[in-house]
């Protein structure tokens, strides 16, 4: 049941409803392109957020004389590829007819608020979609779509105080950021060795391999003083323990994310159920490789709450002669060094079919500092760590807890009593 005041009101009533246009073939060309009128596509609406502020073509005279132009306070929202996709015009755009632009009638809809309530509804319009070649929706299927409005001053109520959450989510958003970069720079530092690619999307010229994936040739600068250079293999340790499946027992699976993710629980499995027969126990603080995935940088230490666990022979476990730190190995994994002695101690056609050997890769020499060194480094960079992952938390929290904040305020279920001047103060 509706609050007191509020509405369902098709969205057709609340805003002008209208499809953006490009009548020209092919897309690309020239001849309409490269004036001065921003053309926003698909892609520029999904990756904008809020408000659309930037844009990766623009159109000259020509190109706009067949495309739609929609005025500045113009939402704009994607009907094809990422569908319901939503941002906010700062300025005027020409689009094309994957692009609709929805312009809140003044006596209606605040434009914040219609934005969020839009939000809102992204995954009905997803499932709304035609499975056609490409999933779509038109405009019979949007105007029609019946949202739950509060009166115009509730509205822009609404709209503010979801935009104060935004800006403390983008805030702590940029702090992450920052506090990653530190953290790699500092892998830099203490190790003498350029970090590795972060993760999957990080930006890297890489020949056409994902961005996690380290082929270059590996380069390792002199020793700092008092370091020494040494083979793995002269500390490390592959072990096998292996497991003689009992039907009726259960076994706890794990398994390695790849960019350094960690060991993880994969599955709980009774003995018949597993399917891979040959199965080896993990103990906690065992360094655990996945032959298939090192070259994606799966590799990490097992948690005390794993031990005990079982792997596949697709792992490979180790352990050290107590000349090297383990802790400190997997810290010496976050540089590009490493990454790449694993790629060229893999083998296949395919980087998604490579099998790592670990005889190849034990052979390749590391700089590898004192025990007491290594365990300085850890501290350091263990501290760090910490530091990353409570920001990390905090946007986690910051971002559950608008969006449940988010669906009270669109359904009245929580009402605003702020008043107007307060608002301001908050935005």
């Amino acid at each position: 049941m509706l609050p007191s005041g509020w509405k369902t009101a098709p969205l057709g009533s609340l805003a002008s409803v209208e499809r953006g246009k490009f009548s020209v073939r092919p897309r690309n060309d020239p001849r309409y392109f490269g004036g001065d009128v921003p053309f926003v596509q698909t892609g520029d609406v999904t990756n904008a957020g809020m408000f659309l502020r930037s844009y990766s073509q623009t159109l000259n005279e020509k190109g706009v004389s067949v495309s739609k132009v929609f005025d500045k306070d113009t939402i704009l929202l994607t009907i094809a590829a990422n569908i319901g996709a939503t941002a906010i015009t700062v300025f005027p755009v020409a689009c094309p007819d994957s692009v609709v632009g929805i312009k809140p009638h003044q006596d209606q809809a605040d434009v914040l608020w219609l934005k969020y309530a839009l939000v809102s509804q992204q995954k009905n319009l997803d499932a709304q979609a035609s499975q056609n070649a490409q999933k779509n929706i038109n405009l019979e299927v949007l105007k029609p779509l019946r949202l739950s409005a509060p009166p115009l001053p509730e509205q822009r109520r609404i709209g503010k105080i979801l935009v104060c959450w935004d800006q403390a989510i983008a805030t702590t958003e940029r702090l992450l950021v920052n506090s990653r970069t530190q953290w790699q720079a500092l892998i830099g530092i203490t190790l003498h060795l350029p970090s590795a690619n972060p993760d999957a999307t990080a930006p890297s010229d890489n020949g056409g391999f994902p961005a996690s994936v380290q082929p270059g040739i590996p380069t390792l600068p002199t020793a700092p003083e008092g370091w020494r250079r040494i083979r793995l293999g002269d500390h490390l340790i592959e072990v096998r323990r292996p497991v003689v499946l009992v039907d009726d027992h259960t076994y706890t699976l794990v398994t390695v994310k790849r960019s350094r993710g960690g060991v993880q629980l994969r599955e709980v499995l009774r003995g018949l159920e597993v399917k891979t027969p040959s199965q080896f126990y993990v103990h906690a603080d065992d360094f655990l490789i996945s032959k298939r995935q090192i070259v994606h940088g799966a590799c990490g230490i097992v948690p005390e709450e794993l031990n005990g666990a079982v792997v596949s022979n697709e792992y490979v476990v180790l352990n050290s002669d107590g000349e090297i730190d383990l802790r400190f190995l997997r810290y010496l994994s976050e540089s590009r060094y490493f990454q790449q002695t694993c790629f060229h101690s893999s083998i296949g056609v395919h980087v998604e079919k490579m099998i790592f050997k670990t005889e190849r890769w034990l052979a390749w020499p590391f700089n590898i500092p004192s025990l007491t060194q290594q365990q300085r480094i850890v501290e350091i960079l263990d501290a760090a760590g910490l530091e990353v992952a409570s920001i990390a938390r905090q946007l986690d929290a910051l971002k559950r807890e608008k969006s449940a904040l988010m669906a009270q305020l669109l359904t009245g279920k929580r009402r605003v009593h702020l008043t107007n001047a307060k608002l301001e103060t908050l935005a």
